[in-house]
């Protein structure tokens, strides 16, 4: 398979892909299904060391290259040093940002990624609208994702800190990396996959990253299917750009969130994990996942807890 795929081979591969969905018309959790209650009871026997890592990167409120509509911060209260002198006093805030960017860490719900006019499941896309998502917004996930993570980090195969934007991971990739971290993915894993967007963007700063990243080849996506992935995340935006399929943006997008039911998160941070997973000698612990409850939302700003 050439690194872009032509439209029809690209079709072909999310028709496939879309055939393996096997949880019936009325299903709108996708691959959070593959997670069991006993899954999760497995999971927590990961915790070994008591130590716990965020995997989501600090909400940056300064306009960057790749940031240009960042969060608002503002202060609803007066500053400290007009504080009551004899009384109770609030320090009060509040935040206004967009969930999907490419800089912050959010999770895409299954309702995000629109594709001929339909949603994950042949759900119409009259199911969007101005008021939001009345179908498979974020809230599906009210409970938390919680299972056994994997964090799979592929410029360590070839010991460098980082993919270079417009290169890709392809499924052979990642049965490298399995085989080098021995470690195995397995069903109702949430899989992390470090790229190394953010420890390039923390050295050399930020860049367009709309127009240049690295991500996963679409073929990739086989993967998670034989995997039965319940969640995939990543340092960088899961899809690399260029789009690596002829008049098809965002096709990792596509295939996941659309085809399959795979919720995506984009924009996470494994600085904190990677220390914690090599004095572990290990490269699986239990993961918090706790989006927002936003009734509509098209997803959630998040920051996952890994937990080892």
């Amino acid at each position: 398979m050439p690194p872009v795929m032509s439209a029809a081979d690209f079709d072909v591969l999310y028709q496939r892909l879309q055939r393996t969905v096997a949880w019936g018309p009325a299903d709108r959790r996708g691959a959070l299904n593959h997670i069991t209650p006993a899954q999760v009871l497995t999971a927590a026997s990961e915790v070994r060391l008591g130590r716990t890592a965020p995997l989501g990167a600090v909400i940056e409120t300064e306009v960057t290259l790749d940031n240009p509509d960042p969060c608002v911060h503002q202060m609803t209260s007066p500053s400290g040093d007009q504080a009551d002198r004899t009384g109770l006093s609030f320090a009060m805030d509040r935040l206004a940002m967009n969930i999907h960017g490419n800089a912050d860490s959010h999770i895409d719900a299954l309702c995000h990624v629109i594709y001929r006019a339909l949603l994950y499941n042949n759900v119409s896309a009259n199911t969007i609208t101005p008021s939001g998502a009345s179908e498979m917004s974020i809230n599906v996930a009210r409970n938390g994702i919680v299972g056994r993570g994997v964090l799979l980090d592929v410029p360590r195969l070839s010991g460098r800190p980082w993919l270079e934007p417009g290169e890709h991971v392809t499924a052979d990739d990642l049965t490298r990396a399995e085989a080098a971290q021995k470690v195995a993915v397995g069903e109702g894993d949430l899989l992390f996959v470090r790229v190394g967007h953010r420890h390039r963007r923390t050295a050399l700063g930020p860049w367009d990253a709309a127009n240049a990243r690295a991500g996963f080849h679409p073929t990739a996506l086989e993967f998670m299917v034989e995997r039965r992935v319940a969640a995939l995340g990543s340092d960088g935006n899961n899809d690399t750009a260029p789009s690596l399929v002829d008049g098809v943006e965002f096709p990792v997008h596509v295939l996941a969130v659309n085809a399959i039911g795979l919720h995506l998160l984009d924009y996470l941070q494994f600085h904190d994990l990677v220390p914690l997973c090599e004095q572990a000698g290990r490269w699986s612990f239990l993961c918090v996942i706790a989006p927002l409850q936003l009734l509509r939302g098209t997803g959630s700003p998040v920051n996952p807890i890994a937990i080892l």
